[in-house]
């Protein structure tokens, strides 16, 4: 048998078995685009039993390595399903993977806010529709690591004291177009708090773990579930098809039970 025959056979074997390792890893984690060995556990312990499907029509929006491991951009929209009841962000390789849960009560299916990454990972969002289906996409963020187990700046320098629960917001037109609109309205909103993991020797836990933006009679208009690798003196953004009438309200809780919050303009 000639070289170049035998080396031609052995590159044919090489694609073969690639190709069956491909597929081995796709089937045994459940069809995951990112053959994540997590995702079957990440499935069954934040999904549930109900239906999965990923879907291309959940955009995950996240830089491909991130600089800053404790302050990782992302944003996440969903505007093609239609009827979306919330969106749950998970990370598979950190060590707490749940970050945020978003409930797009009367705004769009879209917010943008930054995380904390512990190493390189599948970024994902989890996005459940009224009929029960949860449809899933994501992205694959490189990192050097080390996001969660690192104190944030202002605990390091010891002025978290001084800030914490302080507001600052921003109600704009928003420029891209929304449906059966010009353009919409964007709200920013930005919570001072150190936003502890616990995974910082001497430091427990200390995050914001819930906010509502309601109107000036009382109505609900967005509410955000956060969780410890939401990054330090978190910052979120989210869409409105119109501006909400009247003053704007925004009300929280963190983990220690101090109440924040205060009017958004």
């Amino acid at each position: 048998m000639s070289r170049l025959l035998s080396a031609a056979l052995a590159l044919v074997g090489t694609i073969l078995a690639t190709s069956s390792f491909a597929q081995s890893g796709a089937a045994s984690t459940g069809g995951d685009p990112f053959s994540s060995y997590q995702w079957p556990d990440l499935r069954r312990e934040f999904l549930g039993s109900g239906p999965v499907e990923f879907d291309a029509r959940v955009k995950v929006l996240a830089p491909a390595f991130a600089e800053d491991p404790m302050n990782v951009p992302i944003t996440v929209s969903a505007d093609g399903l239609g009827d979306v009841e919330m969106i749950t962000v998970l990370v598979d390789r950190n060590p707490i993977r749940k970050v945020l849960e978003y409930f797009p009560v009367v705004s769009l299916p879209r917010v943008s806010f930054r995380f904390k990454l512990e190493q390189a990972s599948p970024v994902r969002a989890a996005v459940k529709t009224r009929d029960g289906v949860w449809h899933v996409g994501g992205a694959l963020v490189d990192s050097s690591g080390g996001g969660c187990t690192a104190a944030g700046e202002t605990r390091r320098d010891g002025s978290w004291a001084r800030t914490l629960g302080a507001l600052s917001a921003r109600v704009f037109p928003h420029s891209v177009p929304v449906a059966g609109a010009d353009t919409g309205t964007r709200v920013r909103l930005r919570v001072m708090h150190p936003m502890d993991t616990g995974l910082v020797g001497g430091i427990p836990a200390f995050y914001v773990n819930h906010l509502s933006l309601r109107d000036d009679v009382g109505r609900e208009l967005v509410r955000i579930n956060t969780f410890e690798p939401v990054s330090e003196n978190p910052v979120f953004s989210f869409d409105f098809a119109e501006r909400p009438l009247g003053h704007l309200q925004l009300v929280g809780t963190d983990n220690n039970g101090n109440r924040l919050g205060g009017p958004v303009e």
